[in-house]
């Protein structure tokens, strides 16, 4: 089961306050063991807000929201995709995580769709069209990512 562990943003990391060197050592060394443990697929850190934009989509029409978003709480400033045999075991490791953030924070743990959850929708020629996809740009297992960084996902703009 793949699962994407979402660190959600803090006031600090949507204002672009880099992490301590302690966090980062420590972080390394996490990542480090989920790599070890054959755990971690990709992992990687997001700007802020500010840097960023959203599209709005109302039937065929578009419109560009530029960053910064208010709500904090539900914006993300990490991620890990992970490779684990159940929820329970990503619980786990991330229980292990050392806070990302100064103080309060979440990590949120959602599991990824896999191509038999689509069931029939999904026809044979939609699931070659998505392994030849997958397979072109090696996105099956993230392995050749900048996951053996030790502070892959803590990247924040300098």
């Amino acid at each position: 089961m793949r699962f994407m562990i979402i660190v959600k943003a803090t006031r600090e990391s949507e204002a672009g306050v880099m992490p301590s060197e302690k966090l980062l050592t420590e972080m390394g060394k996490f990542n480090e063991k989920l790599v070890q443990a054959g755990v971690m697929l990709a992992g990687e850190g997001l700007h802020p807000t500010s840097r960023g934009a959203r599209v709005r989509f109302s039937g065929d029409k578009r419109t560009v929201i530029d960053g910064p978003f208010a709500e904090t709480k539900e914006l993300i400033a990490g991620f890990w995709l992970w490779q684990v045999q159940s929820k329970e075991e990503a619980i786990e490791w991330v229980k292990q995580c050392p806070n990302p953030h100064d103080g309060d924070c979440e990590i949120e743990i959602r599991q990824l769709f896999e191509a038999e959850d689509f069931g029939a929708e999904l026809t044979p020629e939609l699931r070659e069209q998505e392994e030849r996809l997958r397979a072109s740009k090696n996105l099956t297992s993230g392995a050749e990512s900048s996951a053996g960084t030790p502070s892959a996902w803590m990247r924040h703009p300098r």
